[in-house]
């Protein structure tokens, strides 16, 4: 399995994000992990990411353990945050070439900054301030630093969020693309765009996971869609 975690807890204080968190994502799947506001999803990413530690329960990537301090799985992880967070002040390419420096790419640096622009359609906006730029293409800079070391999981919190229809097919096909050489785990309340790309759908709701199978599976449950499902395991 590219992703596996098992038996995942995780409590804010009083507050239990995760509660028995088990699941798992096989190489080379697109698979959506969906559930209301406060289900505990970007906690789990960042757990998966290693930016947070579990109280209880492991998770590997590509059967490394993952945690704060772990550098060797994070260069097998390509993670673009619901915030996007991005230097403004830094023109395209220069900040692509910074995260390139961060992973010590090396003489690999020139050619990965070249291939990932090209292939996220960033050739237009290299030489402009990413402050300069509209959001959607701030979101191809924040898909091109999670792909720039050439991860073998990619992370996507959000990824279509604010943006406009025609950006959000332009992202989708994207993904679409690189999720045919990579594991991909995608959180997004569009459910169109679920059934537009995704082959593995994870409902989370209260920290718990409520539904786990293919699209087919998970949207037979109710009988009709996706959607119906959704909203007949979480009330939302």
């Amino acid at each position: 399995m590219s992703i596996s975690v098992s038996h995942v807890t995780k409590s804010y204080g009083a507050q239990k994000a995760l509660d028995d968190v088990s699941f798992s994502i096989s190489k080379g799947e697109i698979a959506a992990f969906i559930g209301p506001n406060g289900a505990g999803k970007s906690t789990m990413m960042r757990i998966i990411t290693g930016f947070l530690a579990p109280d209880t329960g492991e998770v590997t990537v590509c059967g490394l353990p993952t945690g704060p301090g772990m550098t060797e799985v994070r260069r097998l992880i390509g993670y673009l945050p619901e915030n996007n967070p991005l230097y403004a002040d830094m023109y395209v390419r220069e900040y692509l070439g910074y995260v390139a420096d961060i992973y010590k790419m090396g003489r690999k640096r020139r050619e990965a900054v070249k291939s990932v622009i090209e292939r996220t359609g960033l050739a237009p906006e290299q030489n402009k301030k990413i402050g300069a730029l509209s959001k959607g293409f701030r979101q191809r800079v924040g898909l091109a630093q999670a792909l720039i070391h050439d991860p073998q999981v990619l992370i996507l919190d959000e990824a279509t969020t604010g943006l406009d229809p025609n950006q959000i097919i332009e992202i989708r096909n994207l993904i679409s693309e690189v999720g045919t050489e990579r594991t991909v785990m995608l959180s997004t309340h569009i459910m169109q765009e679920v059934e537009a790309i995704c082959s593995k759908v994870i409902i989370i709701d209260y920290g718990r996971i409520v539904a786990d199978g293919s699209l087919a599976e998970i949207s037979a449950i109710a009988g009709s869609s996706l959607e119906d499902t959704f909203r007949q395991l979480t009330g939302k």
